[in-house]
């Protein structure tokens, strides 16, 4: 299989966990630095980090999400910070707790140019989705790994639904090797 010329770039990881009890998101709003809580918009309070820089979703069932890390230490980072912050508020956090990667959204370059029409044809309408007046790229769906991959004309793709960067770069190489093998990549 090719290596790809350029390592992917994650662009944004998102991960979830438990914090181990139900919260009053209300008075947490109040006394947490930086929080946007507006139930009757969305359901959880929103909690931003600087550094590293990401937001994590924090839900009356006590699950919360993080987004925006660009990378799987920076959500680790952030939620550290998180569970501290609620921690110094007298909130007792399950040190059992889990995070679970939930989707890696990533990108790279094929450093060559896609007829996405010929794409199309070539790899089999089965895992595509193509309607170039809806969207300007080509939805292609991978069953392993179990991921998606835009393609645009100009040779740079996103993957996303991996739950860590090496299942993204192995579906990237996956669909270099298949655009070589189809002779699509256009210089």
């Amino acid at each position: 299989m090719p290596e790809s010329k350029e390592p992917l770039e994650i662009q944004n990881v998102v991960a979830s966990t438990e914090l181990g009890q139900e919260l009053n998101l209300e008075p947490l709003a109040d006394d947490l630095p930086t929080t946007e809580y507006q139930p009757e918009s969305f359901p959880g309070l929103v909690f931003r980090t600087q550094s590293p820089k990401a937001a994590t979703l924090i839900f009356r069932s006590g699950k919360a999400v993080c987004t925006g890390a660009k990378s799987v230490q920076d959500v680790n980072n952030a939620l550290e910070f998180v569970f501290n912050e609620l921690q110094t508020l007298g909130i007792a956090i399950d040190c059992d707790r889990e995070i679970q990667i939930q989707n890696i959204v990533s990108s790279g370059d094929f450093n060559h140019r896609l007829n996405l029409h010929a794409v199309a044809i070539g790899v089999g309408l089965k895992n595509i989705e193509y309607e170039p007046e809806q969207f300007p790229g080509l939805v292609y769906r991978l069953e392993t790994p179990d991921v998606v991959i835009l393609l645009f004309g100009s040779g740079k793709a996103v993957v996303t639904g991996a739950t860590s960067i090496e299942q993204a770069g192995t579906a990237f190489d996956i669909v270099e090797s298949k655009l070589q093998e189809l002779d699509l990549l256009v210089k």
